[in-house]
């Protein structure tokens, strides 16, 4: 393990909310994540790895204004995470169904000209990830080890399914994106409480 300063939270918060706990499924492109098999036949996902990507994910979002991003999430799990994500960051987000053609489609009312897009899972939302890889624009995903990794500019690997785990994930991704984008310089000052993003 490295140093615990280069983490974004301590190692003891990953732990806790699972976002390390992978699923008995394993595939090719999720193998370099994978950090040990456990006796119940569990993967467990590397954390340094995971704290690395979600490092990355945030550099990368920070290029873009809020209004430039959308999240998808298809999984129940997830919704009430990405709302409050959406009311922190300002970022436009899709609870549950996502509109096909919502990206690509300049007539619909309701269309929205991104330039980023973050999904949850790569197969409940494969209807956003079409209409991004249609107009071009990169997709970050969060992806266990039963995901299947293509068409992806950065993989965040972490427990996509857990409530605790989704909302660890997108409250790190909201406090290191508000200071990438320079709206706070600490973390002191990003006041969104942790358990506002995982309810219970």
């Amino acid at each position: 393990m490295a140093d615990e300063e280069n983490y974004l939270v301590p190692v003891e918060e990953y732990l806790k909310a699972g976002v390390h706990i992978g699923t008995k499924f394993k595939t090719q492109s999720m193998k370099p994540f994978i950090y040990k098999v456990r006796p119940d036949g569990l993967a467990v996902l590397n954390v340094q790895m995971i704290n690395d990507r979600l490092e990355s994910a945030s550099r990368f979002m920070g290029q873009y204004a809020p209004e430039d991003i959308v999240v998808a999430c298809r999984r129940e799990n997830g919704w009430a995470t990405i709302n409050k994500f959406s009311e922190v960051t300002g970022i436009k987000v899709f609870a549950g169904r996502y509109p096909p053609g919502i990206m690509t489609n300049v007539q619909l009312e309701n269309f929205v000209e991104a330039k980023l897009l973050i999904v949850v899972d790569l197969f409940p939302d494969r209807n956003a990830v079409r209409d991004a890889l249609t107009v071009g624009i990169p997709i970050i995903s969060l992806a266990d080890t039963n995901n299947k990794i293509q068409n992806v500019e950065l993989v965040i690997p972490c427990n996509n399914k857990g409530k605790k785990s989704l909302g660890l994930v997108f409250w790190m991704l909201a406090r290191e994106y508000m200071k990438q984008r320079g709206v706070i310089k600490e973390n002191s000052e990003f006041k969104a409480k942790l358990e506002d993003f995982a309810p219970e």
